[in-house]
């Protein structure tokens, strides 16, 4: 039997930031999805990163296209050394070389 997964290592904000990053014109409701959360929290997420300056929103049209600003510090003091681009280049999806 697999253990249920009451908890991960990685807060929403990060799942948002890696959603984005792995596709920047996603919409609202796919981002929410794919992070499991509501439309409403992925709102407030995507205004915090873009507040802090971690991403910057663009109109395309009629949907958003976010850019992220990879050379942003991480903002924990354990992390602070890190940059935005770390964290995307550890754990992005990568198709395997092989």
């Amino acid at each position: 039997m697999a253990a249920e997964r009451s908890w991960t290592f990685l807060t929403n904000h990060a799942h948002v930031l890696l959603a984005v990053s792995a596709a920047p014109d996603l919409r609202l409701k796919d981002i929410a999805e794919r992070v499991s959360i509501t439309e409403r929290t992925a709102t407030q997420i995507l205004s915090d990163l873009e507040t802090i300056g971690c991403i910057e929103r663009r109109k395309v049209g009629r949907r958003n296209h976010y850019v992220i600003s990879a050379q942003q510090p991480l903002r924990h003091p354990l992390e602070e050394h890190h940059q935005i681009a770390d964290l995307i280049n550890a754990l992005s999806h990568h198709a395997d070389p092989e």
